[in-house]
């Protein structure tokens, strides 16, 4: 009988820490860098990774049957970025918590991605402690800001966000205008449609500025467009 009881004991244990752990899904395009940071979280006995998604899409066809406490969602991804995949995440999901990604540090990213419902911002130069440590804080209901980022803020050392002039880089107006929609997170068929204009000039508008900037990719491009002034993200309304 005792022996009995020590199982019973145990079995309840065992589920209510099954209950108490924190649900996450990690949402972001790159597989490799999705994986990594799911792997880091496993590490973590308070944390269960219960998906992983490409995109706004996937997660949200994820979430139809999978319940999370909280996502960690890249800003800029294919076929639904993170903007748009957060705001419907919070009017379908409200008890899920949203945690942003980004590469830039840049106050007009996570004022846009607070005010479209996330409750935090981390770069991914996060360590792997802060990162679980935004985790628990998130699901417990408050709000948080990477400390680089909180840093940043309150030394003023964030760059200037008015645009230098379209020719800073060697861009043309329409450069500057393509460089502004990819920083958004518009996918080139996007664009095109937006400037009433084919995808393959979009495509070519994009290697041109990639070549001028000397940008590797994407994420690089938009990290030095911020940075050499020549951008400037608006605020939703």
């Amino acid at each position: 009988m005792p022996q009995a009881a020590d199982k019973n004991f145990e079995s309840e244990r065992i589920m209510e820490a099954a209950q108490n752990l924190i649900r996450v899904i990690v949402t972001e395009d790159h597989k490799l860098l999705r994986q990594g940071l799911a792997m880091l979280l496993r590490e973590d006995p308070l944390i269960e990774v219960v998906g992983e998604a490409g995109n706004g899409v996937e997660l949200l066809q994820l979430l139809a049957h999978t319940t999370a406490d909280v996502i960690l969602m890249d800003l800029n991804m294919p076929d639904m970025n993170g903007f748009e995949a957060t705001e419907k995440v919070v009017q379908q999901y409200p008890e899920t918590k949203v945690i942003a990604l980004s590469m830039l540090n840049n106050i007009q990213f996570v004022q846009k991605i607070l005010q479209h419902g996330a409750v935090g911002y981390l770069l991914k130069t996060t360590g792997k402690e802060e990162l679980r440590s935004a985790i628990k804080l998130v699901a417990g209901g408050n709000k948080y800001i990477c400390s680089e980022l909180s840093i940043s803020m309150l030394s003023g050392n964030l760059p200037d966000q008015e645009p230098a002039p379209a020719d800073a880089a060697g861009l043309s107006k329409r450069e500057i205008e393509v460089l502004s929609l990819i920083a958004e997170g518009f996918t080139n068929a996007e664009i095109a449609d937006k400037l009433f204009t084919s995808k393959r000039t979009i495509e070519t508008h994009r290697q041109n500025i990639l070549e001028k900037t000397g940008a590797k990719n994407t994420a690089n491009l938009i990290k030095y467009a911020i940075g050499h002034r020549l951008i400037k993200m608006e605020l939703p309304d």
